[in-house]
């Protein structure tokens, strides 16, 4: 868009208008030049990010008239340059920068909130993954505790069993005697 501007002020506001640096040749390039041979080439301008925008171009059909072209009507007088129209669209490609810069500066803070949000996300992700690791620990060895406390409570059921039956069988040979 600075480039698009300084080609409108180059027509619109001359005194505005920015020239191209001029290429300085080194000496050993003068020399060739003097010798009669051709400059090095210089890079090519690229595409619309760099100087050389053809976007901008507007070409027309060639054609060839016989006759002069009519005259124009009495009704318009000499011409006359018209700088505020030239303003108003210098002063839109202004705006253009201007919202394209507001838009990036809104781009960037976005950007910034987003990671920040983001490494506070993976912060308590880490935290939360820890604390599950701990709680799983802790509950496989509650878990194994009780399997334990369970053989041994079995253990304990069926010997308490096999006494209880023997008591029960002793129980009936008395009865049985009496």
């Amino acid at each position: 868009l600075a480039f698009a501007k300084n080609r409108l002020n180059k027509f619109y506001n001359p005194k505005l208008f920015k020239a191209a640096p001029k290429v300085e040749l080194t000496e050993a390039e003068r020399i060739t030049v003097n010798m009669g041979g051709t400059a090095p080439p210089t890079p090519p301008p690229g595409g619309i990010a760099g100087t050389g925008i053809s976007a901008l171009v507007q070409v027309s059909a060639h054609s060839q008239r016989k006759e002069a072209p009519a005259p124009p009507p009495a009704t318009w007088g000499a011409y006359q340059k018209k700088s505020e129209e030239s303003n108003g669209v210098i002063a839109m490609v202004d705006l253009l920068i201007k919202d394209l810069d507001k838009e990036m500066t809104e781009a960037e803070t976005t950007e910034k909130m987003s990671q920040a949000d983001y490494e506070k996300m993976m912060s308590d992700s880490a935290e939360k993954r820890a604390t599950d690791s701990k709680s799983l620990t802790e509950k496989g060895s509650a878990k194994a505790d009780m399997e334990s406390q369970l053989e041994a409570h079995g253990e304990l059921k069926k010997s308490s069993a096999s006494e209880l039956m023997a008591v029960m069988k002793y129980t009936q040979s008395l009865h049985a005697e009496c």
